[in-house]
């Protein structure tokens, strides 16, 4: 089946009398039991429910996986994956990554006798040198956020299976649509679905698919036993925006190149980071694991002040933490979205801007980034 059609057709209300054409909101806290001692299909609506599982079978097919599960947020979905390691364990995630993954993997996980090694995971070398009998869990992003670094996911996953090492990669930037991991050897995927999955900033919501019965089996415990199911309203509002995942996508990447090129070519950008430019590190090999670049982009000036202005001065672009909503937004990652990680642990520039890029006209959104250049460049000339 094509992705397109994938998208779109399903069964969308399974064992339902009424054959819906969508899949109902099953908005219930229990479910009547056929007798007293009998167990239906459904009892808990923490344990099951019709709309979320509906929601979690159409992620393990987008993900070409077998298991998914859907959670209350992105956090809670990579907090369930972490059980998947014990005390004396050890984990390796990639250095650059989202600011509330550093948290709770060095504020959290590493506090249950779990150790913990942030590696830049671009290097091949450098990953190899950190793996040792020990590690049962590599964790990638890949694009990374907020950096755009590429890893190698069919590599990593073969050097992190010669230790018995689980690869776990967090797709959240690209989504199904651009990029299955799975397909080139990953054990477990994760997503903040609140972003692509989502796509309309409506809802909080995370994502975990796998192949593997066993882990399948793991997470769906903690699932249940934690009580971090997402909600059947949430599910019900996530089945909606998948729907539309690959018209926003394909809208948004190609505004995201106009945008990266245009912010490549300005005098007052020093650096973009964004792998549909030419000359992206990494950009081979993205482009043989991914269906394209995305649409978040993140670019430096060489000045703090001068970022600080620029981003103050948009008027289309809303400042908020998160990215992929419909809505482009812009913001400082060492100010927001990074902004738990210590700062002498965070390798972030601090002039940084973080940019995610909306539906919006490409044009209104480039000279909405042009006059806050010209901004900054005034207001940077009246300091002097």
């Amino acid at each position: 089946m094509n992705r397109w059609t994938k998208l779109v057709s399903y069964e969308p209300a399974p064992g339902d009398p009424y054959a819906p054409s969508s899949t109902p909101l099953y908005q219930n806290a229990t479910f009547r039991q056929p007798d007293a001692t009998g167990n239906g299909a459904y009892d808990y609506s923490r344990s099951g429910n019709p709309t979320r599982r509906v929601l979690e079978e159409r992620l393990a097919q987008l993900e070409d996986g077998q298991f998914g599960f859907a959670f209350a947020s992105g956090m809670a979905a990579l907090s369930a994956v972490t059980r998947l390691v014990s005390a004396g364990d050890h984990v390796i995630a990639c250095s650059d990554l989202y600011g509330g993954t550093h948290r709770l993997l060095s504020h959290v996980v590493a506090h249950h006798g779990i150790d913990v090694s942030f590696v830049d995971t671009t290097d091949t070398a450098a990953l190899q040198s950190a793996l040792t009998a020990r590690t049962r869990l590599v964790l990638i992003e890949t694009p990374s956020n907020p950096l755009l670094r590429i890893t190698d996911i069919e590599q990593t996953a073969a050097l992190a299976h010669r230790v018995g090492a689980l690869l776990v990669v967090d797709n959240t930037l690209l989504s199904p649509w651009l990029q299955q991991p799975l397909t080139l050897g990953a054990d477990v995927v994760v997503h903040s679905a609140t972003k692509h999955l989502g796509g309309h900033g409506d809802v909080t919501a995370g994502a975990v698919i796998t192949r593997r019965e066993d882990v399948a089996e793991r997470i769906g415990f903690v699932q249940n036993a934690e009580g971090t199911a997402l909600s059947p309203f949430d599910s019900w509002l996530l089945l909606r925006g998948i729907k539309t995942l690959g018209l926003r996508l394909e809208r948004q990447q190609k505004s995201a190149d106009a945008v990266a090129q245009f912010l490549h070519d300005h005098h007052s950008v020093q650096t973009v980071h964004y792998p549909g430019l030419d000359g992206h590190p990494g950009q081979e090999v993205h482009e043989s694991q991914a269906q394209g670049a995305g649409l978040l982009l993140s670019f430096e000036t060489g000045d703090v002040d001068f970022s600080k202005a620029l981003v103050n001065a948009c008027r289309l672009f809303d400042i908020a933490v998160s990215f992929g909503n419909l809505h482009s937004s812009i913001g400082l990652p060492c100010a927001l979205s990074h902004s738990s990680i210590p700062e002498h642990e965070r390798d972030l520039p601090r002039d940084l801007i973080r940019v995610s890029v909306g539906i919006e006209d490409v044009d209104d959104l480039i000279q909405d980034l042009e006059q806050a250049l010209a901004h900054a460049s005034r207001a940077q000339r009246q300091a002097a």
